[in-house]
């Protein structure tokens, strides 16, 4: 019955925070900047972790671009947005790209014993506040290819992927981590436009796990996505026949204050179909959901747990270390490009 990933504040696990990973309700646990410090540190910190619950998920935000959590001892993965321009529009040469520089982001944590990284973005992008070179492109065909690729490379190394932002935050322009953005737009708007990436990826098989937005998509649901029956059940579920793992996004985030207070939230996404919920940044929104909190009692039927990386595929990848350091002199090629 592992239904909540949760954070924690430092380099390393206090008290407080180790006799809380032994709650039966929590699965998994994100990692931020605040939690790095080096390379040795955090694998240190990631043993620690595993000797206390071994069945953890550890995922992290490692996108690329500005959204980094890790820099020192670690390749500065190119903003995803940036790589069809410096491959001047020539899309086979993207997606090769894309999968060299997956395959490194994903390896490169793999080795430090971290399972997941929340990945890729299929938002387009276009007025998000929060989205922009977070996104592979504005066009949904183009997204639909990049992304494809990014997860191959992911695959490669043993590691899931997870869409995000489910069913796309890149036409509403407010940033859900501050704002309660609204997207006005019919189903049939959305659903021809910022959908497609999400709706040819689950046709195709390759997404492992899902992160819905914290929008309102006023003219469907007054729910925010995450918060949603009928985006999770009645569409990703039921009409996209998504069969894979559905976290919740931040619920610390002003988006998610939609639902009330901590325990309201928590209640609301996992009744609207969430298999894990994700609460961040709040030590004691954490701290009131596992004291008091009616956990469901049936385990999900789609455990994040299966989500772990995959050990004979992780232990081929690290031992690719010519394919690592192609990988690597790609990164550095890029972002010179991208800092012209």
């Amino acid at each position: 019955m592992s239904y909540l990933m949760m954070d924690f504040g430092g380099l390393q696990l206090s008290e407080l925070e180790a006799a809380q990973l032994q709650h039966e309700a929590v699965g998994g646990v994100i990692l931020f900047s605040r939690n790095f410090a080096s390379r040795v540190q955090l694998c240190e910190l990631v043993r620690q972790m595993r000797a206390i619950r071994n069945d953890l998920l550890i995922a992290v935000d490692h996108e690329g671009g500005r959204v980094q959590r890790f820099r020192e001892d670690f390749t500065a993965i190119p903003a995803i947005g940036d790589i069809l321009t410096a491959a001047d529009n020539d899309m086979t040469l993207a997606c090769q790209w894309a999968r060299e520089l997956a395959f490194v982001m994903a390896v490169e944590l793999l080795a430090c014993d971290i399972d997941l990284s929340f990945a890729p973005v299929l938002d387009l992008n276009r007025i998000s506040e929060v989205i922009g070179k977070r996104s592979f492109s504005a066009d949904p065909q183009e997204v639909t290819q990049l992304a494809s690729a990014w997860i191959e490379g992911m695959h490669s190394a043993g590691m899931a992927s997870v869409g995000k932002h489910f069913p796309g935050h890149g036409s509403v322009q407010a940033d859900s981590h501050i704002a309660m953005p609204v997207d006005e737009r019919s189903y049939e708007q959305i659903a021809a436009v910022d959908m497609q990436p999400f709706i040819r990826l689950c046709a195709s098989g390759m997404l492992d796990g899902m992160m819905p937005a914290h929008v309102v998509y006023s003219s469907v649901d007054p729910n925010p996505a995450g918060f949603s029956r009928y985006w999770l059940q009645d569409i990703l579920r039921d009409k996209m026949a998504f069969d894979g793992v559905i976290f919740s996004d931040d619920l610390g985030m002003h988006g998610a204050s939609f639902a009330g207070g901590f325990k309201a939230r928590a209640a609301a996404a996992l009744d609207a179909g969430c298999d894990m919920i994700l609460l961040c940044n709040d030590p004691a929104g954490v701290a009131e959901v596992l004291a008091d909190f009616p956990w469901p009692k049936q385990a999900s039927t789609r455990p994040a747990r299966a989500l772990k990386a995959d050990p004979l595929l992780v232990a081929g990848a690290l031992d690719n270390e010519k394919r690592w350091q192609r990988g690597r002199e790609l990164a550095m090629q890029l972002n010179g490009c991208s800092n012209k």
